[in-house]
């Protein structure tokens, strides 16, 4: 049976050829054959246990923030509106668990769990996206990566057809990379739980964190006066969305043999290296990018910003597939004078990268 543009049921609602120019932060052009918006976390276990959806191919849609349409999508998409906060566990008197549903805005979330007096989110203020995408792409900045701060991540299971819990250890975070998006098909972020504090550790050793605040007048290091800080240098460096349209950081911080970097850092004594895991290190991909020349390229309507390397725009006009042509012209310069692969961190749909 047809739907009408707009239907729906309690609790969600169903909109078909969706337009979702609207819905992604890069502002490319695209649409949805069905679009189903979710308002209440309890309407999850009839609707895709419908006919309709029960074996549709499924695509959670945040804010659009972290990826890029190639092409329309083909697939289901499924927005999660439901936006609750609140503390939900008294661990001790000075550690709490924090639940945010999937809907809720990520800083919206950071600014609530200042708001009650909790520290542990303050160095990810002003990450764009949703509170559902969080733990998907394992968000991080400025020293603190979200695996760190997570308790339990809620999610429906396509597979059993049931709400879980699944604990920190089985979410299986890596560097921007999770359970949930290796098994895209599986899983649906509902909630997340995170595990704060009254009286935190404040992580101050990013490189200009320790100066920004320094240079505040009036601060006295608490966790808002770090998150403040950290707002303030991402509107320096990074373009706002609402100005021009972008996804944020466009690649990975690449992570290399040893050995490869210290070739590297030979030819190339300014480059910036980083210790990671198991004797590797992680390279500056705004660095590469940048001395490849192409901070504040422009081919058309798609062009690199001319304040952050990492950073790909669309000046108004451009398609997904022109910004993703770009991309893949940056990674091969790359490629070819530092013998370094990129990976992109948004999702491409639509596309292989």
């Amino acid at each position: 049976m047809t739907v009408p543009p707009e239907a729906g049921g309690a609790g969600y609602r169903l909109v078909e050829d969706a337009d979702l120019r609207g819905r992604n932060t890069f502002g490319v052009p695209a649409r949805a054959r069905l679009l189903v918006e979710v308002d209440t976390l309890q309407a999850i276990p009839a609707l895709l246990g419908s006919d309709r959806l029960r074996e549709a191919s499924l695509m959670p849609l945040g804010s659009g923030s972290n990826l890029l349409f190639a092409a329309d999508p083909d697939a289901v998409l499924l927005s999660i509106r439901a936006d609750a906060m609140a503390i939900v566990a008294e661990r001790d008197p000075r550690h709490v668990v924090f639940r945010a549903e999937a809907g809720a805005g990520w800083h919206a979330c950071v600014l609530r769990s200042l708001a009650l007096g909790l520290g542990g989110l303050e160095n990810l203020a002003l990450v764009p996206g949703t509170v559902g995408a969080s733990p998907i792409q394992n968000i991080g900045a400025y020293g603190v990566e979200l695996d760190s701060r997570v308790h339990e991540v809620e999610a429906w299971d396509r597979d059993t057809r049931r709400m879980v819990r699944l604990s920190r250890e089985a979410c299986g975070f890596g560097y921007r990379d999770s359970r949930f998006k290796r098994e895209p098909d599986r899983w649906l972020v509902t909630a997340v739980e995170f595990a704060l504090s009254r009286e935190p550790v404040l992580v101050l050793d990013y490189a200009g964190l320790r100066d920004e605040l320094a240079a505040a007048p009036g601060s006295t290091r608490s966790a808002a006066d770090v998150a403040d800080a950290v707002c303030r240098i991402r509107r320096r460096k990074l373009p706002d969305p609402a100005v021009i349209g972008n996804a944020g950081s466009f690649f990975k911080n690449p992570v290399v043999p040893g050995a490869q970097a210290r070739q590297l850092l030979a030819t190339h004594p300014g480059m910036p290296v980083f210790g990671a895991a198991d004797g590797r290190s992680k390279l500056s991909a705004a660095w590469l990018i940048d001395a490849c020349g192409w901070k504040g390229h422009r081919d058309g309507d798609a062009g690199v910003s001319a304040t952050h390397a990492l950073v790909l725009v669309n000046h108004g006009g451009a398609q997904g597939r022109d910004l993703l042509a770009l991309a893949r012209r940056i990674a091969a310069s790359v490629q070819d004078r530092f013998g370094v692969a990129l990976q992109p961190e948004p999702r491409i749909v639509g596309a292989c990268w």
